[in-house]
């Protein structure tokens, strides 16, 4: 049997879906960070109980967010991502996923904008 490590005390999931997500804060710079529960985290955030980077920028919105296969290829996503730059993630949160690969050459993922 396949033991995961779990958060918490939650139970195992063997389907988990990673989520890549970008915040956007209220000085106007954006956060990047990995999920399985983008609700939950997005509630961390704005309690101030997510990242120290957020926690004297609040109030943040999820502005970007895309579904990732397993939590190594959404770190990998991350780590991309963090290194575009600001104006091509700015093209990333309005176009999605397709916009800034034509632009940067990036490998495509299922990249979805949010409204708010």
């Amino acid at each position: 049997m396949i033991r995961r490590r779990t958060v918490r005390g939650s139970a195992p999931d063997l389907a988990e879906t990673w989520t890549l997500y970008l915040l956007r804060c209220r000085d106007g710079s954006l956060y990047a960070g990995i999920t399985v529960d983008p609700e939950r985290r997005l509630a961390q955030h704005q309690n101030g109980r997510a990242s120290r980077y957020t926690r004297g920028r609040r109030p943040v919105r999820m502005v970007y967010r895309e579904s990732c296969a397993s939590r190594s290829a959404a770190l990998k996503r991350e780590y991309a991502v963090k290194a575009l730059s600001r104006r091509a993630k700015e093209r990333l949160i309005v176009g999605g996923a397709d916009g800034v690969i034509a632009a940067e050459g990036l490998e495509s993922h299922n990249g979805a904008r949010l409204d708010g």
